[in-house]
């Protein structure tokens, strides 16, 4: 069943395309990312296949029967309602009891009287006549997850971080057929995304959703649209298949770039022959020429991987924390008897959830919040560079991009030896040579934090301090960042949400924990994921042992050792993730038959997302088995 159409697209400011020749489809049951640079159009075509913006050609269908969830990147949500009407915005008898029934019980929280009770006995019959407690306590359970508590706050008071949690938990209660999401996982930490990760893959909806959270990505949607100014490319596959094709496409356009400069060549000698000839030329073989030229001159990615600037030289001693403990004025301790010494070249990630004090530490090293107890001592060669989530930067206005770099650098030392231009650093990083000489104000929100950070970069810093660095940059700009990065010689300390990006970076992780300690931990953040995981089964099977303990004293079993059960299933689950694996490539290479229906499409899409959850679940039961001796 077909859900969207969407026929030769069009969009224009002014005399600048924004896109052009966008067609593609999208069927019940099918979960999609759209992706794109900044820039191109992503939010506009979202806002266009709403009906909140108009296009300049082509036209769309979106099912009328069906109902439609959107997530804008501005938060739509009117200031002077309460969480709960802001939430439950529809009127059905349904929605108005749960109303009722939240308002009656603070009425009794804040008065507990007879008139009070009788009202809530009477929303709590409401609630059981039309069967609302399923549906209360699911809604509880998503605004629990984001942190939101206060039911009655008005919105207008929350944060705007708060207020797109608000936003999102409307769009996930709505019951909609299909869900519209721009950007769902900003201003949510890693827990919070892990668990919108897993509603989103066991959901029975269809999905379109622009995000450049690549490990979401990859974990949620089962195809790829990638949009660009001539139109859509899809990919019938995850991220990762992703990358692999679109390097194939880069080889071959370079491959085609390469065999049309030969033949240029040959035709520039044909044009520059004598005059004479030249008014006997053929018209058809000249337009032809003029047509060879545009295509040589084509902008292809970026293929140097090995961009790095030159770093100051590190001494010996790096950095010290010794003892450290912050806490603000009369609020509970944010960090609490911290100390470590940084070796040379590390590279430490910081994760937590919202308010656990990530940006506190950064701010600390960086000197801008002064400890409660405690010392940093900083080594006498270590030079940081800093890059904050709040940057000021109104002292920019009135000036051109390439005037603000080079009052930084108007020469940049990469690791080579080698000097470039500021020009051409900013190149490198998706900022064009006629865009550095547009104004600073001209530029999105997502341009002027990547602007930001070059201009930390390129100070030849031997410590980068990185406050979610990510944020707002479209997935080709974080793949040049991460690879630039990759060849960076000093040390790094970086706070971020970014999974795909931390296990790609970092060596080990702090884990801020809600009491103020910070967990240290050897590996990434996949690494770290999994050994909680396992962690927490331990404790579970604990538990369980010792309730039955003091039900009926059992011999307790080794428990580094596998039973025979055990043995028998670790045997088998050997077997079964073999063929799970088999059978997950064999469907992705079904899901890439361009001859495939969308009926057939659907099926198989979701057929793959269930094999894919199999797997890893069985997956993490054999790692578990595979801790234990064998029998």
């Amino acid at each position: 069943m077909n859900y969207l159409s969407v026929e030769n697209l069009a969009k224009y400011y002014g005399e600048q395309l924004l896109f052009e020749h966008v067609t593609f489809g999208i069927d019940k049951g099918q979960k999609i990312a759209l992706i794109a640079k900044n820039g191109t159009g992503k939010s506009t075509l979202l806002n266009i296949i709403t009906g909140r913006d108009m296009a300049d050609e082509g036209a769309y269908t979106l099912r009328n029967d069906i109902r439609v969830a959107y997530l804008s990147q501005t938060t739509d949500i009117d200031n002077s309602k309460i969480v709960l009407d802001a939430v439950f915005s529809e009127e059905s008898l349904q929605v108005q009891s749960i109303r009722a029934y939240e308002s009656a019980l603070n009425n009794v929280k804040l008065a507990d009287n007879e008139e009070n009770r009788e009202k809530l006995q009477q929303a709590i019959d409401l609630m059981d006549t039309y069967k609302a407690w399923d549906f209360d306590a699911r809604a509880k359970e998503v605004l629990h997850r984001f942190s939101i508590e206060d039911f009655f706050k008005k919105v207008g008071e929350l944060s705007g971080g708060q207020q797109k949690k608000v936003a999102l938990a409307k769009v996930l209660l709505s019951d909609a057929d299909f869900l519209i999401m721009d950007e769902p996982t900003n201003h949510l930490d890693i827990e919070m995304i892990e668990w919108l990760e897993n509603f989103l893959t066991t959901a029975n909806t269809t999905l379109l959703m622009v995000t450049h959270d690549r490990f979401f990505l990859d974990k949620v949607c089962t195809e790829i649209l990638e949009l660009t100014s001539n139109g859509i490319v899809r990919y019938r596959g995850k991220y990762n298949y992703y990358l692999e094709k679109k390097q194939e496409f880069i080889a071959n356009q370079l491959a085609e770039v390469e065999k049309n400069k030969n033949i240029y060549r040959r035709e520039l000698e044909w044009m520059r022959s004598t005059p004479q000839a030249r008014s006997t030329k053929s018209k058809s073989r000249i337009d032809n020429f003029e047509r060879l030229k545009q295509k040589i001159t084509v902008d292809l990615p970026q293929t140097d991987q090995a961009f790095a600037v030159k770093s100051e030289r590190i001494g010996n001693k790096i950095l010290e924390i010794n003892n450290l403990d912050f806490n603000y004025e009369k609020g509970k301790p944010i960090i609490k008897d911290f100390s470590y010494i940084f070796k040379r070249g590390e590279r430490c990630g910081v994760v937590g959830k919202n308010g656990s004090g990530k940006t506190t530490l950064i701010r600390l090293i960086a000197n801008e919040l002064k400890p409660t107890q405690g010392k940093i001592t900083l080594g006498q060669t270590i030079h940081i560079g800093y890059y904050s989530q709040d940057e000021k930067d109104s002292q920019n206005n009135g000036k051109r991009i390439i005037d603000i770099v080079k009052e930084h650098a108007e020469m940049v030392r990469m690791s080579n030896g080698n000097l470039i231009s500021a020009s051409a650093f900013l190149n490198h990083f998706g900022f064009g040579y006629e865009l550095q000489y547009t104004f600073y104000e001209s530029l999105s929100g997502g341009q002027r934090r990547k602007l930001h950070l070059l201009m930390v970069l390129i100070t030849n810093p031997n410590f980068l301090l990185l406050d979610e660095p990510t944020n707002d940059f479209d997935i080709d700009t974080l793949n040049i960042l991460e690879d630039f990065l990759l060849h960076f010689e000093g040390c790094m300390l970086i706070v971020s949400h970014d999974r795909w990006f931390m296990d790609k970076l970092v060596d080990h992780i702090f884990i801020m924990e809600e009491n103020g300690n910070i967990k240290d931990y050897y590996g990434n953040y996949t690494d770290y994921k999994i050994s909680k995981q396992k962690e927490n089964q331990q404790i579970k099977r604990q538990q369980k042992l010792e309730k039955a303990v003091e039900s009926k004293p059992i011999k307790l079993p080794n428990p580094n050792k596998r039973t025979y059960k055990e043995e028998q299933e670790f045997n088998q689950l050997e077997k079964e993730i073999e063929q799970l694996e088999v059978l997950k490539k064999d469907l992705l290479e079904q899901l890439n038959n361009p001859a495939l229906s969308p009926q057939k499409s659907m099926e198989i899409s979701q057929q793959y997302a269930d094999t894919d959850a199999l797997l890893e679940e069985k997956t993490m039961r054999w790692l578990e088995l595979s801790e234990k001796e064998a029998k």
